[in-house]
């Protein structure tokens, strides 16, 4: 086996073993082909001579994670490197998965890289290192629309792209565990799309307040203060969300009394009129003061005092919302004009203006609502397609930060409005032109399924173990070989596979500027601890502005 030279690779294939204008040596050959996974055996010796080579590309060869290649006719095929195990003494047996192929080129090198093989090797094949000059062929970007995000590892110069449209169309997940750099790798992506697209639509919930300050320059935010989403845009299930308190078979006794004084004061209001079909879901604007009514009238008609209990729970938590100052923002009086097409026009960017994205940053609503708002927002965005599908279209992206809170895995868990609609984006919304990305840094906790249906998994450090084996199931078979690496990235780094990628990578993703970063850089205890000074007008102004908050 050490005695395979790049002669031998000569006689073997009729052509020298020349890539960019130098010689590389086979370093082992192919010994069993299967499918996607095959097994070579490389020679040590060769791999150490070649771990300080200049091209830091060939200098990684036969490491977890690179890429070796193989001459098939003329085409080279490139594979990657899944496992390594010691066999016979001065050899290494290696699992690889192919990638894909290119033509090779008069000089020996590889052009025109593209995704799948038509042909395979043969056991005996000599295997190759693949050079830098191999790697900007196989990265470089077509025509298709597409963004640069960073820097294919292990070299300096080679970009990592997205190509957005394979990457919306069929959604897509960014996962890593906390201090990652996950939020600043997030914005990076969507301010490049952004760029891309100025007259894009692009909707992001905000569950910490983290993303206004990356984006006030590109986008709009809203937030407690300034969304003003009208209570009647909630449907049937997300005013049971909101207003009943029971559990078990009281529930379903209030939510049928609901549901009957919740048609008739839809009925009642003026764009009822006009209208020949009303349902106890239908966005039509009604007053809470008819509401209340409906439902005193109703209670006055019952003869015994105990029948009257599931009404006076209904009118006395709608009397308490409309009270509590912190869910002014929808139980407002003032939100009872007919404002959906100006919300829908504001929420979705629709005309963007150049600003083509929507922070609404939920951090400040209250916490018992917080799904309901999540999934009026998500119901309106898929809602919207449908109904506009015989208009120009529009598509929206929708982007779901701690995407494990609305879809958890539990079942049983609160929220069930807000899990049903992502989860039916997740399944369909392609076909409307929604597209859905999910950013969690707990993807063993999101429900079953909805991470398998994104096309495009960007997934920077795990330590959870539950969690890499997650993502291990809903990665592609042709990405095992990087998984391995996923426990080892570091900070800003992130192995991508899927539809938006050409074959798998590992970027290093490039540096933010700092005005566009998130709010989410840690404190660092140590520099802060040895700060003191005013901490009686810190505490004045905090309380002044918890207690004007009201949460």
């Amino acid at each position: 086996m050490s005695s395979y030279s790049e002669e031998d690779h000569a006689a073997a294939t009729g052509s020298k073993v020349v890539t960019s204008g130098r010689k590389l040596p086979a370093i082992g050959q192919v010994v069993e082909i299967a499918g996607s996974g095959s097994r070579v055996i490389m020679d040590a010796e060769r791999l150490n001579h070649l771990s300080t080579d200049a091209d830091p590309s060939v200098a990684m060869s036969g490491q977890v994670g690179s890429q070796v290649k193989v001459q098939v006719g003329g085409s080279w095929l490139i594979a990657n490197v899944r496992t390594l195990k010691s066999g016979d003494v001065g050899e290494i047996i290696a699992n690889v998965d192919f990638l894909g192929e290119g033509s090779q080129t008069a000089t020996g090198s590889l052009s025109g890289f593209r995704r799948g093989v038509t042909r395979y090797p043969i056991p005996g094949a000599p295997i190759l290192p693949v050079s830098t000059e191999d790697m900007r062929a196989i990265f470089a970007a077509d025509d298709s629309p597409h963004v640069e995000i960073g820097t294919v590892y292990p070299t300096d110069d080679i970009r990592g792209t997205l190509y957005v449209d394979p990457m919306l169309s069929k959604h897509f997940a960014i996962l890593g565990s906390t201090g990652t750099g996950k939020s600043t790798s997030v914005a990076l992506i969507l301010h490049r799309i952004s760029q891309l697209s100025p007259e894009g639509h692009i909707v992001m919930i905000d569950p910490h307040g983290e993303y206004s300050a990356a984006f006030k320059s590109c986008g709009e935010i809203f937030n407690a203060d300034n969304l003003q989403l009208p209570y009647w845009l909630l449907n049937f299930e997300e005013h049971c969300e909101v207003l009943l308190t029971t559990d078990g078979a009281e529930r379903q006794r209030d939510a049928d009394i609901l549901a009957k004084c919740l048609l008739a004061a839809r009925t009642k209001g003026k764009a009822a009129e006009s209208l020949g079909k009303v349902t106890v879901d239908s966005p039509i604007p009604y007053l809470l003061s008819d509401l209340n009514a409906i439902l005193v009238n109703e209670m006055g008609k019952l003869d015994r005092a105990g029948d009257t209990l599931p009404f006076q729970r209904l009118k006395t938590k709608l009397d308490e919302l409309k009270a509590d100052p912190r869910y002014s923002f929808m139980f407002s009086g003032m939100l009872v004009s007919d404002m959906m097409g100006s919300f829908i026009a504001k929420m979705f960017r629709l005309p963007s203006n150049g600003r083509p994205i929507s922070i609404v940053d939920v951090s400040g609503v209250p916490s018992e609502v917080t799904s309901v708002v999540v999934s009026v927002l998500s119901r309106m965005v898929f809602d919207y397609a449908i109904w506009s599908r015989t208009e120009a279209q529009r598509p929206i992206l929708l982007v779901c930060e701690e995407a494990h809170r609305y879809v958890p895995k539990d079942e049983n868990a609160a929220g069930q409005a807000v899990r049903k609609i992502l989860e039916r984006i997740a399944k369909e919304g392609r076909k409307y032109g929604v597209s859905l990305g999910l950013i969690t840094q707990r993807p063993s906790d999101l429900a079953e399924g909805v991470l398998s249906q994104c096309g495009t998994i960007v997934s920077m450090r795990l330590n959870n173990d539950r969690d890499q084996a997650c993502v291990r199931a809903a990665m592609p078979e042709g990405a095992r070989g990087f998984l391995d690496a996923i426990p080892a990235l570091r900070n800003r780094e992130c192995i991508v596979c899927g539809e938006g990628v050409a074959i798998p990578i590992r970027v290093r993703f490039d540096d933010l500027e700092p005005e566009k970063r998130p709010a989410s850089s840690d404190p660092s205890f140590a520099d802060l601890w040895r700060q003191t000074g005013d901490e009686a007008g810190i505490i004045d102004r905090t309380i002044k502005r918890w207690r004007g908050h009201g949460r």
